[in-house]
C-alpha cells in the first residue's frame, strides 16, 4: 500500500464540515465588507516569488518547491500574497477605482518540518487591499480578521501590533539591529549569523531558542526609530482600533517573515493555543506591486492558516443538528426525516439497524431534539432540559421552525 506523502493531510467527511464552516464564514464576512473573491493558480513562475517573497527569506532559501519545464523554473505557491498581486496587475485592476478589494483561500506548499498545525501542503483564507494608503485601510483588514474569526466564534484574540515604518525607517532599524547584536553575533544560530548582514529584521523572526534568549535581553530597547510620517500614520492606526474598541499590544520586535512589508505589521493570536498560537499575520506592503512591475500601488493585507483554525474550532463544541429521530422502523424514520429536511430542518436518523439505546446516546451527543415517531404525534424531548412533549405529526415542521 501507497502511504500518503509526509507533511500532508487528508480531510476526511468529519472534519470537512469545519472547512465548509470557515469556507462560508469567509464567503459572508469578507461579501459584508465589500470583498470579491479571486482564485489564482496553484503553480507560478518561480521569479515571482524570489522578487516578491524576497531571496533573504527561510522561504525563498529552503522552503519552496521548485521544478524544470521546458526551459523555465516553475514553483508550487508558498503563499498567497505575491500570486494576487501578479494576477492584479497582469489583469488590469490597477485601472479600477481604488480600493481594490480582494480575497482568497486555497493550498499552499512549502517543504518544513510537519508540526502541530503545519504542513507541506497547507491551506490559507487572505484577504488584500490595494489603492489605499491612509491608515483606515489598515485599521479595516485588522478589523475584518477580528470579525471574521468572532464570526467562527474564537473567543480570547490577542491582537499585535507594531511599525517597520518606510523604506527610509527600515533601513535605520537594520542598522540599530546590526548594533545592538554586534557583541552577541557568535552566539547566533548559523542562519542569523547570515541574516545579520544580509537582511538583520530576519533575525527578529528567528525561532531558535538561543536567538529567542538573546534578542529577550533587547526587547525593551527603542531599536525601531519611526520618522515622523510613519508614526502618524502608526498612531492613526491605533486610534482608529481603539474607536472600535479592538484590544492590542504593542510589539516591537515583531516583523513577519516576508521581505515585502513595510509600516504596519501585526499577528492575532488565540491565547489559549500553547506556543502555535498565531493565527493570522499580516501588515502593509506598499512597494510590492511596482516591485512585481506594476504602477506605484499602496496596499495591505493579512492571511491566516486553515489547518490551525481548523484546530481551534475543535476547541469549541460542534454546533448540533436540530433533530435525531429515535426509531426501530428505518423506513418510518427515513420518511420523517426527509419531510423535515426539506423543511430546512436539521436531521439525523439511524441507517444501520442500532437497538434504541444505541440511538439515544447518539443523539445525546449530536442533537438538541430527540423525536420518537408513534402513531399520529411524534414524543419530542429536548435532549438539554429533558423535558418531552407530544406533537401532531402535522406539527412537528412549525414546532421546530419556532423551537
Amino acid at each position: 500500500m501507497t502511504n500518503i506523502v509526509k507533511g500532508t493531510k487528508d480531510i476526511l467527511p468529519a472534519e470537512a464540515a469545519l472547512w465548509q464552516t470557515m469556507e462560508s464564514a469567509a464567503l459572508k464576512v469578507f461579501g459584508r465588507y465589500g470583498y470579491g473573491e479571486i482564485r489564482t493558480p496553484i503553480l507560478e513562475h518561480t521569479e515571482l516569488f524570489a522578487r516578491g517573497v524576497g531571496e533573504t527569506t527561510d522561504i525563498v532559501n529552503k522552503e519552496m518547491y521548485t521544478f524544470e519545464k521546458s526551459g523555465r523554473s516553475l514553483t508550487l505557491r508558498p503563499e498567497g500574497t505575491a500570486g494576487v498581486v501578479r494576477s492584479f496587475i497582469e489583469n488590469g485592476m490597477h485601472r479600477l477605482s481604488p480600493p481594490v478589494k480582494l480575497w482568497y483561500k486555497g493550498p499552499m506548499f512549502r517543504y518544513e518540518r510537519p508540526q502541530a498545525g503545519r504542513l507541506r501542503q497547507f491551506h490559507q483564507v487572505g484577504a488584500e487591499v490595494f489603492g489605499i494608503e491612509g491608515p483606515a485601510a489598515d485599521a479595516e483588514v485588522i478589523l475584518l480578521a477580528v470579525d471574521y474569526l468572532n464570526a467562527l466564534g474564537l473567543p480570547d484574540l490577542e491582537v499585535e501590533l507594531n511599525t517597520l515604518g518606510c523604506s527610509a525607517c527600515r533601513e535605520d532599524y537594520k542598522n540599530n539591529i546590526r548594533g545592538v547584536l554586534k557583541s552577541e553575533l557568535k552566539d547566533l544560530c548559523p542562519d542569523c549569523q547570515s541574516r545579520y548582514d544580509k537582511n538583520p529584521l530576519r533575525i527578529l523572526d528567528c525561532k531558535n531558542l538561543q536567538c529567542n534568549a538573546i534578542l529577550a535581553g533587547f526587547l525593551n530597547q527603542p531599536m525601531n526609530p519611526i520618522c515622523d510620517e510613519c508614526g502618524a500614520h502608526f498612531d492613526e492606526v491605533k486610534k482608529l482600533l481603539d474607536a472600535q474598541n479592538v484590544k492590542y499590544n504593542l510589539n516591537n520586535t515583531l516583523v513577519r517573515g516576508l521581505d515585502y512589508y513595510n509600516r504596519t505589521v501585526f499577528e492575532i493570536k488565540f491565547g489559549l493555543f500553547g506556543s502555535q498560537n498565531a493565527v493570522c499575520g499580516g501588515g502593509r506592503y506598499d512597494g510590492l506591486v511596482k516591485t512585481l512591475g506594476g504602477p506605484d500601488t499602496p496596499a495591505v493585507g493579512w492571511a491566516m492558516g486553515m489547518e490551525r483554525l481548523a484546530s481551534l474550532l475543535e476547541l469549541i463544541e460542534p454546533e448540533k443538528t436540530d433533530a435525531y429521530i429515535v426509531c426501530d422502523d428505518t423506513s418510518a424514520a427515513f420518511t420523517l426525516a426527509s419531510q423535515l429536511r426539506t423543511a430546512g430542518i436539521t436531521t439525523e436518523t439511524d441507517l444501520s439497524g442500532k437497538k434504541i439505546q444505541k440511538q439515544l446516546e447518539k443523539a445525546a451527543k449530536t442533537a438538541r431534539y430527540a423525536i420518537f415517531p408513534g402513531g399520529k404525534q411524534a414524543g419530542v424531548k429536548n435532549l438539554a432540559t429533558g423535558e418531552q412533549v407530544s406533537i401532531a405529526n402535522e406539527d412537528l415542521i412549525s414546532y421546530f421552525q419556532n423551537n
